[in-house]
């Protein structure tokens, strides 16, 4: 494996400091309420919906420009979850995608689907999470 580039990031737990080997993060993390902790921070699911969204809307940029499209005005609202399974979690997620007047239909539909076989956020979790893209 030759990558083109490596994030580094060190963390004890989720009630914890999750640190960046360049620095460039440094953040407090926290249990959700939800899940009975103080909420007083991020949490890693926020970074999974955070980075998904940003992927997700650079593949789906990169893949209109190679089609002649037009997808300046794309926003992505990635929303992560983590869902009870017995005594374990799972993660689950919906990819809302909100797209402009002229890529709704059939172009839209096609570019999503192109976007989603390419992004490797979506290839990383295939067949591991429930994945819903939706098209708003």
């Amino acid at each position: 494996m030759n990558p083109t580039y490596t994030a580094v990031a060190t963390s004890s737990g989720r009630d914890a400091r999750a640190v960046t080997a360049d620095g460039q993060l440094d953040v407090q993390l926290a249990m959700p309420k939800e899940m009975g902790g103080t909420g007083d921070g991020l949490n890693p699911e926020q970074f999974l919906a955070a980075g998904w969204a940003a992927c997700f809307s650079t593949v789906l940029d990169r893949i209109a420009q190679l089609q002649n499209l037009d997808a300046k005005d794309v926003a992505v609202t990635a929303e992560v979850s983590l869902v009870p399974a017995g005594a374990k979690f799972d993660l689950a997620a919906v990819l809302r995608v909100e797209l402009p007047d002229h890529l709704c239909g059939d172009t839209g539909r096609k570019l999503l689907e192109a976007t989603h076989a390419t992004c490797p956020y979506s290839r990383a979790t295939r067949g591991n999470i429930s994945v819903e893209v939706v098209a708003e």
